[in-house]
C-alpha cells in the first residue's frame, strides 16, 4: 500500500515565533487535517457503496418486485443522475463553492437511506417508490463527481498527489470490498430465516451511517481556491462540435456505444443468478467480489504495460477482451466456470477502463473540468439506460425465461463486437501520463463499474485543451 508523507509540526501547538514563521506551520496543520479528512471521506463513501447501493437489485427481488424491476433499479435511476448533473455547473456558480454543493448532494444521499431502511423493516415498498429513491440517490451521487474532482484538485498539493491518491484509492477500494462482503455474509446468514428484509434494513442503516461519516469528513476540509468563480461553462453547441471533430470526442462515441451494448445484459446478471440459477447470497457475493478483486489487482500490471505499449494499444486489448464475457455465460452456468470467467472479466475491464481514462481525461483543462465531466457522465448514463431498456424489452418479449436471459447475454457481446470499427476511427495519440487514480462508484455483477476518474491525480504534463483535432 502506498504511503503518504506530509511534514509534521514539531510540537502540538505553534511555537512562539514571528507570524512569518508561524504561517507555514499553520498551512501544514491545515493540509494534514484536509488530507486525513479526505481519506476518511473515501473510506466512508466506499463503505456506503459496498453496503448499500450494490444491494439495491437484490433488495428489489427480496421484497417481491420481480426480475425486471430488479434490472430497472440497477439502470433506470441513472437517468435522474445524468439530468441532475445538467444543473450542477449552474448551481455551483450560483452558490460560489464546490464544497457546499458536494456536501449538499452527499447529505441527500444519506437521507435516501432512511426511507430505504424503513421500507426494509416494514417489509414492503412499491416499484415506483423504490425507483424514485434510487433515482434521487443517483441524482445526488453523480452530481457530486465533477464538483468534487475540481475541488480536490485545488486541495492536494502537486508534490504529494501521486502518493496521496494512490493511498486514497486503495483505502476506498478496500472499504467497498469489505462492505460488500459484510453485506453478503449478513444476507447469507438471514436468507433461511424470516429476517431477510430486516437484514437489508440493517445494511441500509450502516450504509447511511457510512455516508454520514463521509459528509462529516467533507465538512472538515477547507476550500483554498474558489474555482467556481472562474469555472468555464461550455455551451452545448461547442460540446457537440467537439464530439464530432476531436479525438477525445470520437473516443467518447466509442465508449457510449460499448456502454449501451454492455448494459443490455449488465443489469440482469443479478436476477439471473438469484432467480434463475438460484444461487445463494454467498455464491452471488463471491462471483461479484472475484471480478472486483481481479480488476483491482490487475490495474498495476496494466499500468506498467501501458508504459511500454501505449494507452491506445491497451484500449484495443481491453476492447477485444470484454467482447466474449457476457456470451460466455451461455456456455455453462457451473460456479467454477463462472468464477474463472469473472477473473477474466475483471482483468479485461481493468485494461479497458484504465486505457480509456488515460486517453480521454489527460487533456481536460482545469476550468473546463466540471462542464466536460458533466457532459461525459450524462452521455454515459444515457447509454447505460438505453442498453438496459433494450435488454429489458427482449427479456419481456421472452417472458423473462432462461433462454431469454441467454439471448440477451449473446446480443450484448455482439454489440461490443460491432463497436470495434468506432475504435478504429479514433486518431492515434501519444499519452505521456500512464497513471490516473479512479475512485469506484459502484460494483456490478459483470465487473463493469461506474467509475469516477480523479483528474487531480494526473501530473502537470496534461495539456491545456481538451480538444486535439484528429488529423
Amino acid at each position: 500500500m502506498s504511503s503518504l508523507i506530509i511534514p509534521s509540526p514539531l510540537s502540538a501547538s505553534p511555537p512562539a515565533v514571528s507570524p512569518a514563521v508561524a504561517a507555514p506551520w499553520r498551512r501544514v496543520c491545515v493540509l494534514r487535517r484536509d488530507l486525513r479528512a479526505s481519506l476518511g471521506d473515501g473510506v466512508g463513501h466506499g463503505g456506503m457503496v459496498g453496503l448499500g447501493e450494490t444491494y439495491f437489485p437484490a433488495f428489489a427481488l427480496a421484497v417481491g418486485l420481480g426480475e425486471l424491476m430488479a434490472g430497472f433499479v440497477a439502470s433506470l435511476p441513472l437517468v435522474a443522475g445524468g439530468l441532475m448533473q445538467m444543473i450542477s455547473p449552474w448551481a455551483i456558480r450560483r452558490i460560489g463553492s464546490h464544497k457546499r454543493w458536494v456536501i449538499c448532494c452527499s447529505t441527500i444521499q444519506f437521507l435516501v437511506f432512511v426511507p430505504l431502511m424503513l421500507a426494509a423493516w416494514w417489509g414492503q415498498v412499491s416499484g415506483a417508490v423504490l425507483l424514485g429513491l434510487a433515482g434521487l440517490y443517483w441524482a445526488a451521487g453523480l452530481s457530486t463527481g465533477p464538483a468534487w474532482n475540481t475541488w480536490i484538485g485545488t486541495l492536494v498539493p502537486r508534490g504529494v498527489r501521486a502518493s496521496f491518491f494512490a493511498l486514497r484509492t486503495r483505502l476506498a477500494q478496500a472499504a467497498v470490498l469489505c462492505g460488500f462482503l459484510l453485506g453478503g455474509l449478513t444476507l447469507h446468514a438471514a436468507a433461511a430465516t424470516p429476517h431477510l428484509l430486516t437484514a437489508f434494513g440493517m445494511l441500509f442503516a450502516l450504509a447511511g451511517l457510512c455516508r454520514l461519516v463521509s459528509v462529516f469528513m467533507l465538512a472538515r476540509q477547507s476550500e483554498p481556491v474558489l474555482v467556481a468563480r472562474k469555472m468555464q461553462l461550455l455551451p452545448w453547441h461547442e460540446l457537440r462540435h467537439r464530439l464530432g471533430t476531436c479525438s477525445g470526442g470520437q473516443l467518447l462515441v466509442y465508449l457510449v456505444v460499448v456502454q449501451a451494448a454492455v448494459q443490455m445484459s449488465g443489469p440482469f446478471f443479478a436476477p439471473f443468478m438469484l432467480e434463475q440459477l438460484h444461487f445463494s447470497y454467498g455464491a452471488y457475493v463471491t462471483l461479484i467480489s472475484t471480478a472486483y478483486l481481479a480488476k483491482v489487482l490487475a490495474l498495476p500490471a496494466w499500468g506498467r504495460l501501458a508504459r511500454g505499449l501505449g494507452a491506445q494499444r491497451l484500449l484495443w486489448i481491453g476492447g477485444l477482451g470484454i467482447i466474449p464475457i457476457s456470451a460466455a455465460w451461455i456456455v455453462s452456468q457451473n460456479l467454477v466456470w463462472l468464477l474463472a470467467l469473472q477473473v477474466i472479466s475483471g482483468v479485461a475491464w481493468g485494461a479497458y477502463e484504465l486505457a480509456f481514462f488515460l486517453l480521454f481525461f489527460e487533456s481536460i483543462a482545469e476550468d473546463e473540468r466540471t462542464s466536460l465531466l458533466t457532459f461525459y457522465n450524462l452521455l454515459n448514463s444515457v447509454a447505460w439506460v438505453a442498453g438496459a431498456l433494450v435488454g429489458s424489452a427482449i427479456l419481456l418479449g421472452c417472458g423473462t425465461s432462461f433462454s431469454g436471459y441467454l439471448l440477451v447475454f449473446g446480443l450484448s457481446s455482439l454489440g461490443r463486437l460491432f463497436a470495434l470499427p468506432l475504435l478504429a476511427r479514433v486518431a492515434p495519440r501519444e499519452v505521456s501520463v500512464m497513471h490516473v487514480s479512479v475512485g469506484p462508484v459502484t460494483m456490478r455483477p459483470n465487473s463493469t463499474t461506474l467509475n469516477a476518474p480523479i483528474l487531480a491525480s494526473l501530473p502537470d504534463t496534461v495539456s491545456d485543451s481538451w480538444c486535439q483535432t484528429a488529423s
